[in-house]
């Protein structure tokens, strides 16, 4: 027989996208945990603490709160089209994912296919796909969407 619990019981999720090494009680990130009963601060030092390698990078984040108020936190790589931007050498300051305005006729950039496999090597866990070689296909559409050309 399994254990039934009732609502009050069950871990909540939360996920947030939130910048590296950056966490403050001011963002989204302070209204999402206070009405849960996390204590804010400690949530942020605890989060910068195991983001500090990198810096300024959006990372997913899912955050599991327990009923006893504790907390545990884990995190994705950031979205690929960050990682493209980064590779490139493009403006990361600009909102994740935006490249050219119209996509298809005005190419910003092209990608070669080996920095296609770095971005798919490092994004693999993150990706729906079994081999590399389907987690490249992913990440070239994206970099497609952005208006980047892909070199042969």
């Amino acid at each position: 027989m399994g254990i039934i619990m009732n609502e009050k019981q069950k871990p909540k999720i939360i996920k947030l996208q939130i910048i590296a090494g950056n966490a403050t009680p001011a963002s989204s990130i302070g209204p999402m945990l206070g009405q849960h009963g996390i204590n804010i601060m400690k949530f942020c030092k605890d989060f910068n603490q195991k983001t500090k390698d990198q810096l300024n990078m959006p990372l997913p984040t899912s955050i599991t709160i327990y009923p006893n108020k504790t907390y545990s936190f884990s995190f994705k790589n950031p979205p690929a089209s960050i990682l493209i931007k980064q590779k490139l050498g493009l403006s990361l300051t600009k909102k994740p994912g935006s490249g050219s305005k119209t996509p298809g006729k005005e190419i910003i950039q092209a990608i070669t296919y080996s920095q296609l496999k770095d971005i798919a090597t490092i994004k693999k866990p993150d990706l729906n796909s079994y081999s590399i070689k389907s987690a490249i296909k992913i990440i070239a559409g994206t970099a497609k969407s952005m208006g980047i050309n892909i070199k042969k």
